[in-house]
């Protein structure tokens, strides 16, 4: 979408405060926008926030607020319709259209100074002194889904691009897609959103005429052109539903598996966890929405049956609708798995509000149901006093750091043992002339220690009673027998 050789382009955020949420949360959200439009490629320069009950009909900002965003990207701070004129039908048409709307903006600015809301808002020279020097923005981010009149109108108070949150993040979506079902995916999703938001633009909003003998006024040009939309919509569900059929008979050969999917908000860490217990190449980047794609890989060292891992796509909060029933195919791992691994950043100080965002997601596809584990992410980042008190908030949790592998070990030991019961030890003795089966146990347990004498090699291990009974057996191995020298001692 925009040109990151050329330049970073400079955008001002814009977000309201309502009264319910706090300060923290406020901040909490326009860094997330700002993250955000980082990723997008935007250069951020500055913010603009308002408390207001609700945002302003119109133009969602105050008067005075309006004025402010206006003076980063130099434009008028007023909303002038623009009215095209074709013919005496079209042009009485439109200034009727245009004269509705500046009344309802002029009713709107009386009832706003009538009003509480705004009591105590300067006046707007008085309120803002201007951007630092050289600053000029040419793209304003919304952290609001804007109707089209309010972006129209919001585009013409600032002669800048007006970007809202879902378009942001469909955008990225957009940039980051890699398989072919993820890029129809975003498509979907994009084409489902500019379609109420076309607008007329002057000559191209000739009628095409229409019926036999090409009577009658016709579609016009946007009318045609989401006609397109509808018709390319039901061309990529068609093949998206021929992907997900593909996708069902993959799945329903893993049915019968043990499977484990990690979920949570973007840039938690659930790519790097998999790459620390499966070994696999994917991904990790410190972005939002660098996975987009479900990747599945078995757990390693393996175990006897596999356990499959996959990593899903980040959540977030406000998740448009329609990314939602978009990757609703992608999310069925998550609700055909046997655990859930919650992964969240503990050193992000609104991780909880993000598990709820999670749990709200996967509610809406019923995967609440899946029994799940809460994995306390990035400990090597907070202090041992702020571990101690949210293992005490969350008991079952498990505190780890994927760049610690005696904490990546430990997700592994609670997998293994979730699906073969509690961990227990083994000593079992390999000879030398089956030392070969030394690198299968290493593939397959946690091996503790090994200590060598004339035969061959005496070997603890540790893992759940079934898995190590399994290898006993497969292996043709016996535990050890007891050492002679410790039972003399005795």
């Amino acid at each position: 979408m925009f040109d990151t050789e050329a330049g970073r382009p400079k955008a001002v955020l814009v977000a309201i405060q309502r009264p319910q949420e706090t300060d923290e949360d406020h901040k909490a959200n326009l860094d997330e926008l700002e993250r955000l439009s980082n990723t997008l490629g935007l250069d951020v320069v500055g913010r603009i926030s308002q408390r207001r009950a609700h945002p302003r009909s119109g133009t969602v900002l105050g008067l005075g607020k309006l004025h402010e965003l206006s003076l980063w990207t130099g434009g008028s701070g007023r909303v002038q319709p623009v009215v095209e004129r074709k013919n005496k039908k079209q042009r009485a048409r439109d200034q009727q259209s245009a004269d509705a709307e500046e009344a309802a903006l002029e009713a709107d600015a009386e009832a706003e100074a009538d009003s509480d809301e705004d009591d105590g808002e300067p006046e707007p020279d008085e309120a803002f002194a201007g951007p630092p020097p050289n600053v000029h923005a040419t793209v304003v981010v919304v952290d609001l889904e804007l109707s089209p009149r309010e972006a129209r109108n919001l585009e013409r108070a600032t002669e800048a691009q007006v970007l809202d949150r879902t378009q942001v993040i469909v955008e990225i979506f957009h940039r980051h897609a890699k398989s072919r079902e993820a890029r129809l995916e975003v498509e979907i999703a994009r084409l489902t959103y500019v379609a109420p938001r076309l607008r007329e633009a002057g000559a191209g909003a000739d009628r095409q005429r229409g019926g036999i003998g090409g009577k009658g006024a016709g579609e016009s040009a946007v009318e045609l052109d989401r006609r397109r939309i509808r018709d390319r919509i039901a061309e990529l569900r068609r093949e998206i539903a021929r992907i997900h059929a593909e996708q069902a008979g993959r799945r329903s050969a893993r049915r019968d598996q043990r499977r484990v999917a990690l979920v949570g908000y973007t840039n938690a860490g659930k790519s790097s966890l998999m790459r620390a217990l499966t070994g696999s190449e994917v991904l990790v980047a410190d972005k939002l929405f660098a996975t987009l794609d479900t990747t599945v890989r078995a757990l390693k060292p393996e175990t006897d049956p596999r356990v499959l891992v996959s990593d899903t796509v980040g959540f977030i909060k406000n998740l448009p609708h329609e990314l939602v029933a978009s990757f609703r195919s992608t999310l069925d791992e998550a609700l055909e798995a046997s655990l859930l691994l919650f992964v969240v950043d503990a050193a992000d100080p609104t991780f909880r509000n993000q598990l709820a965002v999670t749990h709200s997601v996967l509610d809406e596809i019923g995967a609440d149901v899946v029994p799940s584990r809460i994995v306390l992410n990035k400990r090597d980042r907070i202090d041992a006093d702020q571990q101690a008190a949210l293992m005490r908030e969350f008991p079952d949790a498990l505190m780890i750091s994927t760049r610690i592998k005696a904490d990546v070990a430990h997700v592994r030991d609670t997998i293994v043992a979730f699906f073969d019961g509690e961990l227990v030890e083994e000593d079992v003795f390999v000879p030398y002339e089956r030392h070969g089966l030394i690198h299968r146990l290493h593939d397959s347990v946690t091996v503790l220690e090994e200590r060598h004498d004339e035969k061959g090699t005496h070997v603890r291990m540790r893992g759940a009673r079934a898995a190590l009974d399994r290898i006993l057996a497969s292996f043709e191995i016996k535990p050890a027998p007891p050492d002679p020298d410790s039972t003399t001692a005795s």
